[in-house]
């Protein structure tokens, strides 16, 4: 995914997890490599809400095996996530 995309979709992670999650608080830091759990930004019912987003967002249909930190735990893995996503299905 070209990385002009790539940064699309952080910003609209990003965007959703102010709304979301800090109530439009843009002013507080949210580094895109900073865990949402460990800086107590989103909790187990949040990521779900965070999954959601991504599979409505980007037409995205997340196995319940992927819902782990790994891909969901920051801005910086969803967009990566959603990148591996779509290079999957466009390689289907």
């Amino acid at each position: 995914m070209p990385n002009g995309i790539q940064d699309q979709v952080r910003d609209q992670v990003r965007a959703f997890v102010v709304e979301t999650f800090l109530f439009g608080d843009a002013a507080t830091d949210l580094p895109e490599q900073g865990s949402f759990i460990e800086q107590g930004i989103i909790d187990s019912t949040g990521i779900l809400e965070l999954v959601a987003f991504v599979e409505d967002t980007f037409g995205l249909v997340v196995a319940d095996a992927e819902i782990l930190p790994a891909n969901f735990d920051s801005v910086a893995r969803v967009a990566d996530f959603v990148a591996r996503k779509r290079m999957t299905a466009q390689a289907a």
